[in-house]
């Protein structure tokens, strides 16, 4: 059980760093046990979960403030694959001994910044000490209009199967990041090494897509464990199969680059996860609208497939299927 002088630290570290983001007014400036959150009129509320752990989903070393925003930023990308417009978002911090004031500085700094952004405030929350790794678990509430959610079971054959950006990017980050001669190896210049790296530290959630995804997809999903990973669990909830031409999955010039170095880093691309894209089923008639709504957002999109009665997602090169070792990234 904690002490007085513990608890009190606790306060003080709450009242300094956390209450400046806690500005919804059902926060209570986080003096509460809880907090209230009213959904629009005429919205459901959606809710998600997702959390990062050093050692897992980022390097001990990454700046502090790229954790924070990293953290949140997996939340609103989920919220905006299922058409949902932010409200707000719990945090638990399981704090190890080795964090200071400078870093905790830094991390509330780009966490709050995107909170901003994003307007997605802090509404509470718990912090703790750990004798494991740093842990932070967001829970993200967003609102969409009544019965729209976009789910990933309603996808329909003759669909078109698209993605929003690049897929790849940050699976290849990370890569180089475990080693430290791979990017001489695929005589990657520092520009692209940089953008690989900067798509792990800082994924870019598309919650401008959200209300276009509510009006045109039929079936959506954000691409977090994986593109050939996610795009099977949509077909297995959907019951529906898929093809898709590898050739028209959207790719950076780095991502190019290293696979023009070395072609066995496609199961990478393809299968490594931490892209945080939208994945989504459209139908024919609604694609062109769609892409005019994306485009007029600043978000490029590409059809990269299609649905059909069955069962399985295929990925074909050079009209032969792709066969994976890890087909999803997976924690178990």
């Amino acid at each position: 059980m904690a002490s007085g002088d513990e608890q009190s630290a606790e306060e003080r570290l709450i009242a300094r760093y956390f209450r400046p983001l806690a500005t919804h007014p059902g926060a209570f400036g986080l003096a509460d046990d809880a907090a209230i959150l009213t959904p629009p009129p005429g919205c459901d509320l959606v809710l998600t979960t997702d959390g990062v752990i050093a050692g897992v989903h980022f390097f001990p070393d990454d700046p502090p403030d790229t954790i924070g925003r990293k953290a949140l930023r997996m939340n609103l990308s989920d919220l905006a694959a299922k058409g949902a417009k932010p409200l707000g978002f719990l945090m638990s911090a399981a704090l190890p001994a080795g964090i200071d004031e400078r870093w905790l500085a830094g991390f509330v700094a780009g966490l709050g910044a995107d909170a901003e952004r994003y307007q997605c405030p802090l509404l509470g929350g718990d912090t703790d000490r750990t004798p494991g790794p740093l842990s932070i678990s967001i829970a993200a509430f967003g609102a969409v209009p009544q019965g729209k959610m976009v789910r990933r079971s309603t996808a329909k054959a003759g669909d078109r199967v698209v993605v929003t950006g690049t897929i790849g990017d940050a699976a290849l980050g990370v890569r180089l990041r475990r080693d430290d001669g791979l990017a001489d190896r695929l005589r990657l210049p520092e520009s692209m090494r940089n953008h690989l790296r900067q798509r792990y530290l800082l994924p870019q959630p598309r919650n401008v897509l959200a209300e276009a995804l509510v009006q045109h997809a039929s079936a959506a999903m954000d691409v977090s464990d994986g593109l050939a990973g996610d795009l099977a669990k949509l077909c297995r909830a959907s019951a529906i199969a898929a093809e898709i031409d590898v050739a028209r999955v959207p790719l950076s010039d780095a991502a190019r680059a290293a696979l023009a170095a070395d072609p066995a880093l496609i199961e990478t691309v393809l299968t490594g996860g931490d892209d945080y894209e939208i994945l989504l089923a459209i139908s024919s008639e609604r694609f062109a609208p769609f892409r005019a709504a994306a485009g007029h957002a600043g978000v490029p999109v590409s059809e990269i497939g299609r649905l059909f009665a069955g069962e399985g997602a295929r990925f074909m090169r050079g009209g032969k299927e792709l066969t994976f070792v890890r087909p999803s990234f997976s924690h178990f």
